[in-house]
């Protein structure tokens, strides 16, 4: 009798707390969204550098409102955003000046970082003004940089942003191809030039996948989004040489909100 009308109560039990979890709903993802301890670290890609509507405050970090951590915070509320991206950065300046607001309580991360420790601003400027045959120089000297020195710049910031954030999701973004080839541009670096460079955006987002994938750390490949809106395309969400000079070669407006934002979302 006793164990009888145990069985009955342990049967009843079971049977409450499964109709209670059946109709619980599941939480959205913006009521995850808003649980979450944001951070955006990384450099001018992700500072927003281009996109205008610089927060004065930032100084020469040029953290725009219209960069996609700043648009993605907009929409989704989360209990805090920590807009930490600054134009310039290497991978030695968030490892130094970016990962003071990473702690157990972060729960998102994204990060663009790499270009500039591989020479990005001057693998342009040499391209731009000097010859074809010192453009492709410099753009090898970039690759070379990129196999070979460049991986373990990025474990140390990634095995860095693990060890203080260490149950964040962190998504690491690349940087879109230059150069829609074959397109409308009829002046300016030649086409071996235009493929050269695209090749360099390859490779160090093919370098970047690989080193966050062993970190366990998502990747978003922005050539998704910005296929058909390369310079050269006629639909360049890209400036090409632009004043100020500092914003050339990186994202419009346009191209955080439609180039990056989308591949953020869907990771984050």
């Amino acid at each position: 009798m006793r164990v009888s009308r145990r069985a009955g109560v342990v049967s009843a039990f079971l049977a409450a707390a499964s109709l209670a979890l059946l109709g619980a709903a599941p939480a959205s993802s913006a009521q995850l969204a808003a649980g979450t301890n944001y951070v955006a670290l990384g450099d001018s890609y992700s500072s927003g550098l281009g996109a205008g509507s610089y927060d004065s405050g930032s100084g020469s970090c040029k953290r725009s409102s219209k960069a996609y951590p700043a648009l993605w915070a907009a929409a989704n509320s989360p209990a805090s955003f920590t807009f930490a991206a600054c134009s310039g950065a290497r991978t030695g300046d968030v490892l130094s000046s970016q990962l003071a607001s990473l702690n157990a309580s972060t729960g998102l991360v994204s990060i663009t970082i790499g270009g500039n420790d591989a020479g990005f601003a001057d693998t342009m400027t040499t391209c731009v003004l000097q010859s074809e045959s010192t453009c492709l120089s410099r753009v090898q000297q970039a690759r070379a940089y990129i196999d070979n020195t460049l991986p373990g710049k990025l474990d140390q910031v990634y095995s860095a942003i693990s060890g203080k954030a260490a149950a964040a999701r962190v998504v690491v973004l690349g940087y879109p191809r230059f150069y829609k080839l074959s397109g409308s541009c009829i002046a300016g670096l030649t086409e071996k030039e235009r493929a050269a460079i695209n090749g360099a955006a390859d490779e160090i987002n093919s370098v970047t996948a690989k080193r966050a994938a062993d970190h366990g750390f998502a990747f978003g490949d922005v050539n998704t989004t910005f296929a058909g809106h390369e310079i050269c395309s006629g639909s360049s969400w890209l400036h090409s040489v632009a004043y100020p000079v500092e914003e050339s070669y990186h994202p419009t407006a346009t191209g955080q909100s439609s180039g990056y934002l989308p591949v953020f979302r869907s990771a984050a």
